[in-house]
């Protein structure tokens, strides 16, 4: 089976990993705080900004948990998002306030956004979808207009960059997923960024159980009862341990390698489907974007028959993000258009840096043949 996503691991990883087994050091310890720092400076952020976490979704739930939100508060979400994101507003006791997206890039529509954005809106939360979000400079000028806290979902986009800038550097937090599907892995894992510094601290605190008191860590010092434990929040344990982030520091290591893999495989599937009467492929996407999905359009009832005709040929492929307002949890009555035409419509194709060339002909000719 040709995967849709899959990690590139190696010796370098294995080797990292047991450098950890080594020091007899496996929760959160200083290759967590390396992995933070190497990891801003590929950003271009200062270190201080960056926490290293167990996932993505936890730091959506910390980052939203943060915001300390009354019950009227509103989060405007895209339809087309993680669900994870809508579980944070949800797990935070505020409102979800869903905003379209554009059918074709399957990012959030400014329009609506702009039409949706109120009084009661404390946050947005942006998914990059596919690593790109072209015009997240206009959203991030948005919230800064209306005094709304930017998050950016970057899950999809680390490795992108948009007017020299990297994504994740638009908003006030942004949240990085290292899962067993993303471009960086770590097997679990994720990474937080928070620029204001007292939002920061909250959610650190809250990472490590509240707070670093002496109990929490082992003592370096000559005072007495050292376990004793008196936090100044409440939290729970999200830090990252050091084995994921030794595999994350070679990970991070190789991403010009991955990065550069994919966009060649964009180009041979551009070359094959463009002009392809029956489908569209992505749009061009801005430059420094990277390709985290390929995605090709076709009418709904074809998409269908294409998809379990791919997959009796060992090609899977699939759709994601299930439109938020068509689960049971957060359906809310209103119609979404752009969401509806996209999840209708859209296949996302195969796409990593494992894929060989003969994989990659093989899909394409499998999509040919369809029609054939």
């Amino acid at each position: 089976m040709i995967r849709l996503f899959q990690p590139t691991m190696g010796p370098a990883e294995l080797e990292s990993v047991a450098s950890v087994f080594a020091d007899q050091w496996l929760g959160a310890g200083p290759r967590a705080k390396r992995f933070e720092g190497k990891f801003a400076e590929y950003i271009g952020a200062e270190q201080e900004q960056f926490i290293a976490l167990t996932s993505c979704t936890e730091g959506l739930f910390q980052a939203i948990a943060a915001l300390d939100l009354a019950p009227s508060d509103e989060v405007l979400i895209p339809a087309v998002s993680f669900i994870g994101a809508a579980h944070a507003v949800r797990a935070a006791g505020a409102q979800i306030r869903l905003t379209d997206v554009d059918p074709r890039t399957l990012n959030p529509s400014v329009e609506d956004l702009q039409r949706k954005v109120g009084s009661r809106t404390k946050a947005i939360v942006l998914l990059h979808f596919g690593g790109r979000l072209p015009w997240i400079q206009d959203i991030a000028d948005l919230a800064k207009a209306e005094n709304v806290i930017l998050i950016e979902d970057s899950a999809c986009s680390l490795g992108g960059r948009q007017d020299g800038r990297a994504y994740g550097t638009f908003g006030d937090i942004a949240v990085w997923s290292f899962d067993a599907m993303k471009l960086l892995v770590t097997g679990d894992g994720g990474m937080i960024r928070v620029s204001d510094a007292r939002l920061r601290q909250t959610i650190a605190e809250r990472a490590n159980f509240g707070g670093t008191t002496p109990g929490l860590r082992m003592s370096d010092s000559d005072q007495a009862r050292w376990w004793e434990v008196d936090p100044p929040n409440w939290g729970r344990n999200s830090r990252m341990n050091d084995l994921a982030a030794a595999i994350g520091l070679v990970q991070l290591g190789r991403m010009e390698e991955f990065i550069g893999r994919r966009r060649a495989i964009v180009e041979t599937y551009d070359a094959a489907l463009r002009g392809v009467s029956w489908l569209r492929i992505p749009p061009v996407p801005p430059a420094g974007s990277i390709p985290y999905f390929y995605w090709i359009q076709t009418a709904p009832e074809t998409r269908d028959e294409l998809a379990l005709y791919l997959r009796i040929r060992d090609i899977y492929t699939t759709f994601r993000y299930w439109p938020l307002h068509r689960t049971t949890l957060y359906a809310d009555g209103d119609s979404y258009p752009g969401a509806e035409a996209a999840s209708d419509t859209t296949l996302l194709l195969p796409i990593h840096q494992n894929l060989s060339d003969d994989d990659v002909r093989h899909v394409i000719d499998a999509v040919l043949g369809f029609c054939a």
